[in-house]
């Protein structure tokens, strides 16, 4: 590919603003054509951010100019999105999950190898100067040997703040595939990769009401599990705890702690690209916080940079970069 690299959404929800907030001043990329089912939208997304396109699907999948095509649809439509992309011979960068089991996640990478495309998943976010400024601390021992972790994602729902919750809650939703992958991109790109995996989930009501927009108090079913409890260990020996709730009254966001043999690091919001950190140390009486340096892009920067370094998963891939197996993070 010569010049700029050409972009391809579809998808014009409210994640699509975080995205082409970036991906349009991004001097290496291309916004040519913004595509979904409501049409309307897609135009009105095309027309806010100067893109020169906005129609439906196809019309993303195909333009001559698309190199890569964002899947920014709702978990459940991320496998047909992402084939149908491929088999049109486009690359596919696709929010988070890839998909909304293994076996659609493995069809999605075979139909990446059939078509000699690549595939990238969300999140990005271990690329911001957060997460890479604790990898850099951790890789000069200032915690010892690192050999657990904690992590958690804890309130009670996004029914209570967005429009339109019901896909949160829907087959592909839930806390552990809305934020899930966040945490556990975090433990894998800090541990390596897992072996074993046991849990537990719960789900506390059948029904939610939705509390703003101008849906405001209808309700809608839940589908799927709205607590995880999960304990993993891996390859290396090291183990951690991940809880991913939205049924709790007491917020707790933003949770990830790294413990070695001479001390415990705590990470910022692994949603986020940007946070300092804090160390504590045995035998220090008071903690050190630790400013994150490095640039920050914003979603997108995986497009942008794939590689990069930081073992995103793609696919084909090198040797030495593990693969995304479906389960909706690294």
């Amino acid at each position: 590919m010569s010049g700029t690299t050409g972009i391809g959404i579809i998808g014009a929800g409210m994640i699509s603003e975080q995205y082409l907030t970036n991906l349009t001043v991004y001097p290496d990329l291309t916004v040519h054509v913004i595509g979904a089912l409501d049409v309307e939208r897609a135009k009105a997304q095309a027309e806010k951010w100067g893109v020169a396109l906005g129609g439906d699907v196809d019309a993303v999948l195909a333009h001559p100019d698309v190199d890569i095509v964002i899947n920014l649809t709702i978990p459940a439509a991320h496998e047909q999105v992402s084939i149908a992309a491929l088999q049109a011979g486009k690359h596919v960068w696709t929010e988070k999950p890839l998909a909304v089991d293994r076996a659609a996640g493995r069809r999605i990478l075979d139909a990446a190898e059939a078509a000699g495309r690549r595939v990238g998943c969300a999140p990005d976010t271990v690329l911001g100067p957060g997460f890479q400024t604790a990898k850099r601390v951790i890789a000069e021992g200032l915690i010892g040997t690192p050999y657990a972790a904690a992590t958690g994602f804890q309130w009670q729902g996004p029914d209570v703040v967005h429009p339109n919750p019901d896909f949160l809650f829907a087959h592909g939703g839930g806390p552990l595939f809305d934020m899930g992958p966040y945490y556990v991109s975090t433990l894998v790109h800090a541990f390596g990769s897992a072996s074993r995996v046991s849990a537990v989930s719960s789900k506390s009501f059948d029904t939610r009401t939705i509390g703003s927009g101008p849906r405001a108090g209808q309700t809608f079913p839940v589908e799927v599990p709205t607590h995880h409890a999960a304990l993993i260990q891996f390859e290396g020996g090291q183990s951690a705890q991940s809880t991913f709730s939205f049924q709790n009254a007491l917020p707790r966001a933003g949770f990830v702690e790294i413990s070695g043999t001479e001390g415990t690091i705590v990470l910022p919001d692994p949603n986020m690209f940007e946070g300092d950190s804090t160390l504590w140390r045995f035998g220090h009486d008071e903690p050190e916080t630790l400013t994150a340096v490095g640039s920050t892009y914003g979603r997108g920067s995986g497009v942008l940079d794939p590689d990069g370094g930081h073992r995103l998963d793609l696919w084909p891939a090198p040797e030495s970069t593990p693969l995304c197996d479906g389960s909706g993070a690294p």
